[in-house]
């Protein structure tokens, strides 16, 4: 059963560089479709979204690795995860960022880009 955790909301812009950092560590395992949208506003649970696909399971789990992995190297773990590989979805709660990974059918089907399209877009000005 998933907990409550109390989030600190940010008043500023300092959620950013962890967004623009998911977007990076997701780029480098080549997802597909990377958006991150700042939903300050909108909703109270985060003050940004990042989504983006997988082709194949190996590749959600190898795309999550590396957020984690990541993440962790600069001490921000995930403050909860939900969500499995064979499921075709996972989400990576950092509690100003959520982060949502789909397999390509499961983010067409579940559509949180046209959910969030009122949300400006945050500019992720990744390599690829």
């Amino acid at each position: 059963m998933p907990r409550l955790v109390k989030k600190k909301k940010a008043a500023d812009d300092s959620f950013l560089p962890n967004a623009r950092r998911i977007g990076e560590l997701a780029d480098k395992i080549k997802a597909i479709d990377i958006k991150a949208y700042d939903v300050r506003g909108l909703t109270l649970v985060a003050d940004a979204f990042v989504i983006c696909s997988a082709s194949s399971e190996p590749q959600l789990k190898a795309i999550a690795n590396s957020v984690r992995e990541g993440m962790k190297e600069i001490g921000v773990p995930p403050l909860h995860t939900e969500g499995t590989f064979h499921g075709g979805w996972m989400v990576l709660d950092y509690g100003d960022v959520i982060v949502h990974l789909f397999r390509e059918e499961a983010r067409e089907y579940y559509d949180l880009d046209g959910l969030w399209a009122d949300a400006p877009e945050i500019e992720l000005n990744l390599a690829s």
